[in-house]
């Protein structure tokens, strides 16, 4: 991949504290005599970091010939601090492309921050949001944003000196959870077996397999040599990556019926909120699906129709955690379940903090990134207990990353 390279901050004397948070939307008052000035944003460091995998992964995009095999993750981190020394830290990411794009948009929009008071996460978000309007507000605009968010978040809650899933009124402290890793198409079914029983074995409590493969009876092969090699109690789950005509996908779940699956996830493509509506209708076994949405619309317009039995948020997709929050309230007052989609490293939290009980997708692919690591037994993943999100850049993500930006000045 070509680096992506950004011009130092020019070299500046000392600040003093007011002309530290200077910007063009930053003016700083002075506080009156024995009020204690409000906390504002004095830096920002953006970083774009790309994480090889070890293995490259194909689902059934790539089998048809629509994708091909993927090779590595970009993220883009952002880490916000204070005038007063407060810190977060959050992240966005894309598969395939879109990396420097995020990285890119993050760049135009991230001087408005500077001079803001943290704690106004809302406003900070609209604010944003403006500050690209012209790009939209979906997809590559408000996943740029989503880092912003989750870094505002993550201080939040470390200057209440509590996990972000207390901040917001966690439900529990652990989250049942379930593989993906193992399930790819291009694993051999004899390794996606051993791959199985080995999550199991870590303490994971479901399997979810990739399926839609060009042949359906290898599906149904595949399907059928995991059921047979679990226990009849082990929650089980397939994806489809939306490789279904309406058709098939109902041909498909009765099939699948037999198995008592937990769901059917991606059955069709991902805005087609009528046919998965008809399939939640018709099948027995549960339609999840969400994961490529990138809005609160997207997603609402999918629960207005009845589309999803299990919906997948993910948080870096859709603009971070207050949009996150947004679709959850909505999700909630239709008594539907949740199950968002990668990025465990947040979303344990958001889970933890909804009333219905959740999954969550268990990745250990975004270990490397970071110093800390999840606790997966007793098929839960147990939210940390450490302040924010819990998690610290690792020295092999320095390693990984191609490029930086910085705005205002370190206090």
């Amino acid at each position: 991949m070509t680096a992506i390279t950004t011009a130092a901050p020019a070299p500046v004397s000392a600040p003093s504290p007011a002309s530290a948070l200077s910007a063009p939307n930053a003016t700083l008052l002075a506080a009156a005599p024995g009020i204690s000035t409000v906390d504002r944003i004095a830096h920002l460091k953006l970083s774009s970091i790309t994480l090889p995998l070890t293995t490259p992964i194909s689902d059934a995009k790539v089998l048809t010939g629509r994708q091909k095999p993927m090779t590595e993750v970009a993220f883009l981190f952002v880490e916000v601090t204070t005038q007063n020394g407060h810190s977060g830290i959050g992240f966005s990411y894309s598969k395939r492309a879109g990396g420097p794009g995020q990285f890119a948009h993050a760049k135009e929009i991230a001087d408005v921050l500077i001079g803001e008071d943290p704690s106004d996460i809302g406003k900070l978000w609209v604010k944003l949001c403006w500050a690209g309007a012209s790009v939209g507000r979906s997809g590559l605009a408000t996943q740029a944003i989503a880092a912003f968010d989750v870094a505002l978040w993550d201080l939040k809650a470390k200057r209440a000196s509590l996990p972000l899933s207390k901040l917001l009124g966690s439900y529990r402290d652990s989250v049942r959870t379930y593989n993906t890793s193992g399930g790819f198409l291009h694993t051999p079914i004899e390794q996606v077996l051993e791959n199985s029983a080995a999550a199991l074995e870590s303490g994971i409590g479901g399997i979810k397999l990739k399926v839609g493969q060009p042949d359906w009876r290898t599906d149904v092969a595949r399907v059928t040599a995991v059921r047979e090699h679990l226990d009849d109690d082990v929650p089980l789950m397939v994806d489809a990556n939306q490789q279904w005509d309406r058709a098939s996908a109902m041909r498909m779940g009765r099939i699948f019926e037999e198995f008592g699956l937990v769901w059917i996830e991606e059955p069709l493509d991902a805005y087609d909120a009528e046919g998965h509506a008809q399939l939640a209708r018709s099948l027995d076994t549960s339609i999840a699906t969400g994961e490529m949405l990138a809005s609160v619309a997207e997603h609402a317009r999918l629960i207005e129709v009845g589309a999803a039995d299990i919906v997948q948020p993910d948080a870096p997709r859709i603009g971070g955690i207050t949009q996150f929050l947004k679709l959850a309230a909505l999700a909630e007052s239709k008594q539907l379940e949740i199950a968002p989609h990668f990025a465990m490293e947040i979303h344990c939290h958001l889970a933890a903090a909804y009333p219905i009980e959740p999954w969550v997708e268990h990745f250990d692919w975004l270990d490397p990134l970071f110093n800390e690591h999840l606790e997966t037994r007793d098929g839960r993943m147990w939210v940390s207990d450490r302040p924010g999100l819990g998690f610290t850049l690792s020295e092999q993500a320095a390693a990984w990353t191609v490029g930086t930006a910085e705005f205002g000045r370190r206090p």
